[in-house]
């Protein structure tokens, strides 16, 4: 797998050395072997339903389980690449980082209008990841006629508004909020098309597949607490975390031999699928960071930085997942095909 991405290749941002915490060190840390990760791809990257989707899980697992503030940044980049090869755009060229900035909460949001051939930005656009280290972006905004995805060249124009972004947890993945003022941007697809496209769905497993590398992390620190000191207890916690991560493992590698079978979604089953694989492997990174916990106690939180920044990350990064709200999707949809 070293061909398409090598943890190994970019020092992570939660290895390096600091002192004390610092959010703009971490941002400037996790920017910098985003940089270097991307610039490493060299434009390879298996996109989803290619027959390689397996391959871009694990790479982004592996990314996950070294620093998920970066694979936040580096997940959005191979999303976008792919969004714009399932929509027909040219690929991210030489130099670009990318990111898919579609959050769409309550409030003050992101207008567009017609200028000419082209369109015009304008409002503020939430959680825009990796907002000061991102060449471009995809993002949607509101148009007369409907939501839309848009091509934008970050730079003149935008600008992320300082002290939005105040989290201890992911705080290096950079993700406040951006104001738009007359940004010029170009459509892709039509209107709803970023979320009626087969991909938006396998998108969503593929950061499933980042949490699940976060929640191995976490786990190390149980792993190393249990291989020096064997005690029933111990025992029994990474028992269950093992257990757990082996069968978000085996979902994931599941969910995508499926995606390579019907990249296409002809047997509407994506949907399913994405809240299925989603929900799951968020409940087990939220049991393995219990248990993790009351295996190892304040210790390892309080006195170990590479552990204490694990744990926070994923407890934040997790919290991308909707919760009961995705969970009573599922269940309508299960009750609607009439069987488990």
């Amino acid at each position: 797998m070293s061909h398409v991405f090598s943890p190994d290749r970019a020092e992570s941002a939660g290895a390096r050395q600091r002192r004390g915490f610092s959010a703009e060190e971490s941002r400037r840390l996790t920017a910098e072997t985003f940089t270097a990760q991307v610039s490493a791809l060299d434009g390879v990257f298996p996109l989803p339903g290619g027959g390689r989707t397996q391959e871009r899980f694990e790479a982004l697992a592996a990314a996950g389980e070294r620093d998920v503030c970066v694979a936040r940044l580096l997940e959005g980049h191979v999303d976008a690449a792919a969004i714009l090869a399932e929509l027909g755009a040219p690929p991210p060229g030489p130099g670009e980082r990318w990111g898919v900035w579609a959050a769409q909460p309550p409030g003050e949001g992101l207008t567009a209008e017609r200028s000419g051939a082209g369109w015009v930005l304008r409002g503020l656009k939430r959680y825009c990841s990796g907002a000061h280290s991102c060449t471009h972006a995809l993002v949607t905004a509101e148009a007369p006629d409907g939501g839309r995805l848009f091509r934008v060249r970050l730079g003149e124009g935008t600008c992320p508004v300082p002290e939005t972004w105040q989290a201890l947890g992911m705080a290096g993945s950079d993700t406040p909020d951006v104001r738009f003022d007359a940004v010029s941007a170009e459509s892709l697809g039509g209107v709803g098309s970023y979320v009626q496209r087969p991909g938006f769905q396998h998108g969503g497993v593929g950061v499933a597949a980042c949490w699940y590398g976060g929640a191995r992390a976490v786990a190390r620190t149980l792993a190393e607490a249990a291989a020096r000191r064997s005690e029933p207890f111990t025992d029994a916690h990474l028992g269950a975390v093992d257990m757990r991560l082996h069968a978000a493992g085996a979902v994931l590698e599941q969910a995508a031999r499926e995606i390579d079978r019907d990249p296409l979604d002809t047997a509407g089953a994506a949907r399913l699928r994405s809240l299925r694989v989603r929900s799951f492997v968020e409940s087990v990174c939220a049991d393995v960071l219990t248990h993790v916990g009351r295996a190892t106690g304040a210790g390892p939180l309080c006195h170990d930085e590479r552990h204490a920044r694990a744990a926070a990350d994923l407890t934040v990064y997790i919290r991308q997942h909707h919760a009961e709200r995705d969970l009573a999707e599922l269940g309508t949809l299960v009750a609607r095909q009439g069987s488990l």
